[in-house]
């Protein structure tokens, strides 16, 4: 009975020692890696300039040899243990790369694989054309659309307004057109350049730098509006065609 237990028990451990010594066989004992420095990579399909490497290498590794398929790209007998190359040096299609490497003292080891899919260069144009140019044309439109709108009824009302009436400058506050003097609202989305803001006035139509200007600033430009209109002085940022009209309105009254 203790010799059949000591013979169970040898081809126990016989087998475990069998499969611990397999599992060491198939489990690679270098770790590449495959990066991108230049071009274009998605879901596989790789065109450019890649490096491969590997990861994190133990202290007694001497050289690596690189593989792409069952060819060798080259050795490289330092660390950092990676080579640098462009997919137009190979043929498009399916490949594989595995890498061999040597301990200083002389044992072999073997690295995962990793397939890769080699494209022509027109594949990311076509990426770009079909995916991102449409995404960047809606930014764009919609850009258009969120600026031009508010400046087209913006315009409208505020020429409307008598000179000199109160206005509403909301949450953005307002400021004082430095072309024409007059006040107006300024737009939130428009581009802030320091402590200035890139706007357009609505009365004189032409755009500059301007700044949030207080209240009462505001107010007094209103009240300077009142009084350029009651006093017959053409106000600033009239046009000539403006000015012509008016011209031609007051004749009408004149006596012959």
């Amino acid at each position: 009975m203790k010799k059949l237990f000591s013979i169970v028990l040898l081809v126990v451990l016989l087998f475990a020692l069998s499969a611990s010594i397999a599992a060491a066989q198939s489990t690679p004992q270098l770790q590449l890696g495959l990066s991108r420095d230049f071009g274009y990579a998605l879901g596989g399909e790789i065109q450019g300039t890649f490096t491969i490497s590997i990861k994190n290498p133990p202290d007694n590794l001497s050289r690596v040899t690189f593989y792409i398929d069952s060819t060798s790209m080259g050795e490289v007998t330092q660390s950092p243990f990676r080579l640098q190359f462009n997919t137009s040096s190979y043929a498009l299609g399916a490949h594989t790369f595995s890498a061999i490497g040597y301990t200083t003292g002389g044992t072999e080891l073997a690295s995962n694989t990793i397939s890769a899919q080699f494209v022509p260069a027109s594949a990311g144009t076509q990426i770009i054309l079909k995916f991102v140019l449409p995404v960047v044309g809606l930014i764009l439109i919609l850009a258009l659309v969120s600026v031009a709108v508010p400046l087209i009824t913006s315009k409208g009302k505020l020429k409307g307004l008598p000179l000199g009436a109160p206005r509403n400058y909301g949450v953005g506050g307002g400021a004082i057109c430095p072309k024409c003097g007059r006040p107006f609202p300024l737009r939130l989305w428009m581009i802030n350049i320091g402590f200035s803001k890139l706007d357009r006035c609505p009365f004189c139509g032409r755009w500059s730098l301007v700044r949030r200007a207080s209240l009462d600033e505001l107010r007094e430009a209103e009240e300077a509006e009142l009084s350029q209109a009651q006093s017959g002085t053409t106000v600033a940022g009239e046009s000539e065609e403006d000015k012509l009209k008016k011209d031609l309105d007051e004749s009408r009254y004149q006596n012959p």
